[in-house]
């Protein structure tokens, strides 16, 4: 039995980890906005770098339209911000920033677009597009796009599934703009189903053609690669190769950004300051600049792990700087196998502890080991930048813990529940042995001792309702009382024959030597107690209350103590009315029985004397079904 409880605590530890095993493998969806969360508050928990000196914001911000006008500003007027950010020395300017129709704030519209193409056929400049994911949307003819030079090089057999996205169509600047720049990139970058962005595609694919996004198309104008190319590990990862500089990428060539804080951890320049001639070369000479909308009704927010109002110009920003600094967070290549090899292994092993040394081993290991993986994770995320998810060997192991906790709380609640039918079977078997022990002595003596159980009942759970006797009598507590109310009269097997058989009414020795058996009946049960191993049970404790009290009177008269009113066990006050109603309800060899009215008239003449009021009360309220029940047992016992 030990070793069958021990296998099914063990196996409540192994189940729950084979669960999280193949949680861990598959991902379920359900458990997606967790995974998010255990990421975030890693991300929180690690240092924030701070960013790369190349990369600053130009923020058409609410001053910037005060001195200029309101937003969208004329093409010239545009062209004129290029120009002198170009005359401040930046390498190249990256523009967050859609010109999807001609000019309307002037009439001769071709002037100012035109201006603003000449502008940009000096170079340096990123014009910015989206890509639209709508079924129904289809591409416009008239856009102008620059894909990327990419060789893909795969490894193992997924070619069947594919790096990137794929969009359906484009929201692009005017075909004379797009040319005169010759370089774009889409500003496409959407948050996770929670609304929290954490990753950037940084190539997506249009009509079998792969465009970059802004920041990559930004650092590609400033560095010139020679060599870009995407390796494709598997469906979760990827690398995009730029020279000698590798990218870590999922499988959808999206980028986990590193974030180097909350908002405006880059430095921002006015638009207004580059216009007006305040700004200097030291701001731009050598970087790229993003040029963005900040001002309220332009600008355009998401939430990112550190903030919740984070600028979109300034995640195009975050992510130049990720590949011009070259530290990224990223996926390990098998991280979801690595991690969901350690799901199974610590399960087992906190499972197989739990097992040999207890519960309380297993919870210190699991608390342990559960420590040991949010810190290596944390670490690793620090030192490398590599995510790895500490959630499900948590799981694992708590949900293995759990289940083998309440494993063997049921297995020791059963073994318990186990003992005590044991032991009341064993002292029902007591009672019955006891009470058939009398029977053998005196058959009347047996038949009166059962009599009284079927009436402690009734009178008891009537007794119940009076609120002195409820917390006493309790259902429980009932069902003992009329299971031991037979054994009331257990001492006369220390009785003579010719005293319990005697005819005649018996002389004060003889009388005396009667009333000895509450006594024999305490001793009988005491040494039952004694030969089990069993002390202070309260089974024997009532058993011991009934046969040794019940001849004890409410006012002190009674024997073998003479104890008086509440001293008197509420157990043996109850035996000692319906031992009586029932001795005088029956024939003896000495007179006639009593009528049912004649023995209710004899108790009530001894309320507050012979009995207790309130059972006597009791007595009254039930004699009706008493009668029943004595009728019922005088045609068994003629039968």
């Amino acid at each position: 039995m030990i070793a069958r409880s021990r296998a099914l605590v063990l196996l409540c530890g192994l189940i729950p980890t084979a669960a999280a095993g193949v949680m861990s493998l598959y991902r379920p969806a359900l458990l997606r906005n967790l995974e998010y969360s255990v990421y975030d508050v890693l991300v929180r928990a690690t240092p924030a770098r701070p960013p790369d000196s190349q990369v600053v914001i130009v923020d058409i911000d609410e001053r910037s339209l005060s001195a200029v006008g309101q937003w969208p500003w004329r093409r010239n007027v545009v062209g004129t911000l290029i120009s002198n950010l170009r005359d401040l020395g930046a390498s190249v300017i990256a523009l967050d920033i859609v010109f999807a129709e001609s000019d309307r704030l002037q009439g001769s519209t071709d002037d100012t677009d035109a201006s603003l193409a000449e502008t940009l056929r000096a170079g340096k400049v990123v014009l910015g597009y989206a890509l639209t994911f709508d079924a129904t949307t289809m591409k416009a003819s008239a856009c102008v796009q620059y894909p990327i030079g990419l060789a893909i090089v795969r490894r193992g057999d997924d070619g069947a599934q594919s790096p990137f996205f794929h969009a359906t169509g484009s929201i692009c600047s005017l075909p004379m703009l797009t040319r005169a720049a010759g370089a774009s990139g889409y500003l496409n970058a959407a948050p996770d189903p929670d609304g929290i962005l954490r990753r950037v595609p940084l190539l997506l694919e249009l009509d079998d053609q792969v465009y970059p996004a802004l920041s990559l198309a930004a650092v590609a104008a400033l560095k010139r690669p020679q060599e870009i190319a995407l390796s494709v590990t598997n469906v979760n990862a990827s690398t995009l190769v730029l020279d000698n500089q590798a990218v870590p990428l999922d499988g959808k060539s999206n980028l986990l950004v590193r974030f180097r804080g909350a908002k405006r951890t880059f430095p921002y320049v006015s638009a207004a300051d580059v216009m007006s001639g305040v700004a200097t070369p030291a701001m731009f000479k050598d970087k790229i600049v993003f040029v963005g909308t900040t001002a309220l009704g332009t600008r355009e927010v998401v939430a990112t792990p550190l903030d919740t109002l984070f600028a979109g110009v300034e995640v195009q920003a975050t992510v130049a700087d990720n590949l011009l600094q070259r530290d990224f967070f990223r996926r390990a290549e098998y991280g979801v196998t690595l991690e969901t090899q350690l799901v199974l292994a610590l399960g087992i092993a906190v499972t197989l502890v739990a097992g040999r040394f207890g519960l309380i081993w297993g919870w210190s290991a699991v608390a342990a080991a559960v420590v040991i993986a949010w810190s290596m994770a944390r670490w690793q995320l620090v030192t490398t930048g590599a995510f790895f998810s500490p959630l499900y060997p948590t799981l694992g192991l708590t949900g293995a813990l759990f289940t083998m906790t309440a494993a063997r709380f049921a297995t020791e609640r059963r073994r318990a529940n186990r003992a005590v039918l044991e032991k009341a079977t064993s002292q029902r078997l007591m009672v019955q042995s006891l009470l058939s022990l009398t029977e053998v002595r005196d058959m009347e003596t047996g038949r009166h001792s059962r009599r009284t159980q079927r009436y402690t009942k009734v009178l008891a759970e009537q007794l119940a309702k009076d609120a002195t006797y409820s917390a006493y009598l309790t259902p429980e507590n009932i069902e003992l009382l009329s299971s031991l109310a037979p054994l009331h009269d257990i001492g006369k097997v220390g009785v003579p024959d010719r005293l319990l058989n005697k005819p005649g009414e018996l002389t004060t020795e003889e009388l005396a030597e009667m009333r000895k058996h509450p006594a024999h009946g305490r001793d009988v049960i005491a040494h039952a107690e004694d030969d089990v191993g069993t002390h202070d049970d309260l089974i024997m404790t009532m058993a011991k209350d009934i046969v040794y009290t019940h001849h004890e009177k409410w006012d002190g008269s009674g024997y073998p103590e003479g104890l008086r009113g509440t001293q008197i066990p509420i157990a043996g006050r109850l035996i000692a009315l319906v031992d009586v109603y029932d001795a005088v309800r029956t024939r003896r060899l000495y007179r006639q029985p009593l009528s049912h009215d004649e023995a209710v008239a004899l108790i009530r003449r001894g309320r507050g004397t012979h009995f207790d009021p309130a059972v006597v009360d009791a007595f009254l309220a039930v004699s009706p079904i008493l009668e029943s029940l004595s009728a019922d047992s005088s045609l068994a016992a003629a039968r």
